[in-house]
């Protein structure tokens, strides 16, 4: 929520990155733009915590427990943006901003499953910085429109891919390798 409310009190002022090539020159990007990361990244915290490792060797249910409140705090992130960005710049905007911040949690989960959970901010960084340095190219998610299709799937590519690393726990791929012949236990 905070950061839906800095991103609607603070998001039309532009974020200062100099010109390559031309000297004395700046340009910027609006915050609201970079702003969707944060809040994607934060999601991810539901995911970490003392326990994590041993939660991803639970039960089935653990799994099911852990993805619904992802899922209700995802859904419940992306109203709340899109109410607090429709009232400050209007529908469009709001309808972006849920897009970045879909992308950008499949990128974080991503993350979290190739480096762990503290490091859950990397591959959506990475992928901020070419956003940043090469905008409104026809790539930038960020900037495009709200009826953008290209956006929007890879809103879903980004989310199907996020939830399938995270659902590749290391039981459920010894599972999967031991069904296709015989692979050691995985050493806990």
């Amino acid at each position: 929520m905070a950061v839906a409310i800095l991103s609607a009190l603070f998001g039309g002022t532009r974020i200062a990155l100099p010109s390559i090539g031309s000297i004395g020159v700046s340009t910027g990007i609006p915050y609201r733009q970079e702003l969707p990361l944060l809040s994607a990244v934060f999601l991810t915290a539901v995911l970490g915590g003392a326990m994590a490792a041993h939660e991803e060797a639970g039960a089935p249910r653990v799994h099911r427990v852990r993805a619904v409140c992802l899922a209700v705090l995802t859904v419940a992130t992306c109203v709340f943006s899109f109410v607090t960005e429709s009232l400050a710049v209007g529908p469009g905007a709001g309808l972006v901003y849920v897009r970045s911040t879909l992308i950008w949690l499949g990128l974080a989960l991503v993350s979290v499953r190739l480096f762990g959970h503290q490091l859950g901010w990397a591959v959506p960084l990475a992928s901020a910085l070419p956003l940043t340095w090469f905008s409104q190219e026809w790539w930038d998610w960020t900037a495009n429109p709200a009826e953008d299709f290209f956006s929007w799937t890879l809103a879903a590519l980004s989310l199907s891919l996020g939830s399938a690393a995270i659902a590749a726990t290391r039981w459920r791929m010894y599972t999967f390798r031991s069904a296709r012949g015989a692979w050691p236990a995985p050493v806990a």
